[in-house]
């Protein structure tokens, strides 16, 4: 069974973005394209992690392969519906009565 220690890094140019890293190789494989694309990283945490742990949006397996091909893993931020992005904008001005 495939298990590292990894480093969980955020980006400050978009939210819920998130690049694993291998702990003791950090960004040296990450593309320098990524990451002018990603923003100056920050790290989240350590995080230890086995092909049988369960993440929250990621599969351990895929995340644990792309480290050891590629050097790094990209989480994405979660798509969100449409109609979900309405709940963010002002509509008030809809609602007022215009005398």
């Amino acid at each position: 069974m495939k298990k590292r220690l990894l480093t969980v890094w955020s980006s400050p140019k978009k939210d819920e973005m998130y690049l694993y890293t291998d702990r003791l190789e950090g960004l040296k494989r990450v593309p320098k394209e990524l990451l002018e694309i990603f923003g100056t990283p920050k790290e989240v945490m350590g995080l230890p992690l086995s092909e049988d742990k369960p993440l929250g949006r990621a599969d351990a397996k895929q995340v644990l392969n792309d480290i050891l091909t590629k050097g790094f893993y990209l989480q994405m931020p979660p798509v969100r519906d449409d109609y979900m992005l309405d709940l963010y904008k002002d509509t008030s001005a809809k609602y007022t009565d215009i005398l």
